[in-house]
């Protein structure tokens, strides 16, 4: 039987795996859950929109004659990752998932880890800073019980509806961004210290360097608990998987 693919996307990852299957010629649909106004266009069929939870995610399944999921969704995006889990599961079709290894502290940096946002909402007492927050639109309004600090937030599109913080700035920028950008950037909006997730890869990593180099505190939130599956970091590993199941 020939296969046909489900990539639940929205990465650089993603949307690498994405070309490489449009010049294989693979039979594939790409699938943006619908957070971003202007998603990059895909080279293979794609769609825009929640399944309606695992159950809608079956049922898809089944109906498209989906024989392999391919989750290289964000690292954070823990619940979708957990419907395909189970979907995949409930269905008997193939999941693996294209990840991105987790960043580690290097010399020179100077980390906070944190569980989750409430804890580096709660990191963040103290006396007013300024503070880079680039967590997504999605995650803002709980650091309005830290009103004392100005924010300057990194957003991919101009938000629709008024942000909950007292005190803050939003830059409009999509990703990947460099070293030498993000350096002025922090400079610029001096910027005291960089609250970001553990999302890995290198398309979000020069905030990082840029923190180091300015010798800049990051607190750095976790990875969520996801879901016992095959996880490959390398597009032509999974390729291979899904060639050979």
């Amino acid at each position: 039987m020939s296969c046909k693919l489900l990539i639940l996307g929205g990465t650089t990852e993603a949307s690498m795996l994405a070309r490489a299957v449009a010049e294989r010629g693979m039979n594939a649909v790409f699938s943006y859950a619908g957070r971003v106004a202007a998603p990059r266009i895909q080279p293979i069929p794609q769609r825009v929109g929640g399944f309606g939870g695992v159950d809608g995610l079956v049922r898809y399944l089944h109906e498209h004659n989906i024989t392999h999921v391919i989750d290289a969704t964000h690292p954070f995006a823990a619940q979708m990752s957990w419907n395909a889990y189970h979907a995949c599961r409930e269905a008997g079709v193939d999941l693996v998932a294209l990840t991105r290894p987790a960043w580690s502290a290097q010399k020179g940096d100077d980390w906070t880890r944190v569980r989750d946002v409430a804890g580096a909402v709660a990191a963040l007492g103290g006396g007013a800073r300024r503070v880079m927050l680039a967590l997504g639109k999605l995650n803002l309004p709980a650091f309005a019980a830290q009103p004392q600090h100005h924010y300057v937030l990194r957003l991919v599109d101009t938000p629709e509806d008024e942000i909950a913080l007292p005190h803050h700035t939003v830059v409009v920028a999509r990703g990947p961004f460099d070293v030498a950008g993000d350096t002025v950037l922090f400079r610029e909006h001096r910027v005291d210290v960089v609250v970001c997730k553990n999302a890995g890869g290198v398309g979000a990593e020069a905030k990082l360097q840029a923190a180091r180099d300015l010798r800049l505190p990051v607190i750095m939130i976790d990875r969520p608990k996801l879901p016992p599956r095959l996880e490959l970091a390398v597009v032509e590993e999974v390729l291979e998987r899904v060639q050979s199941t």
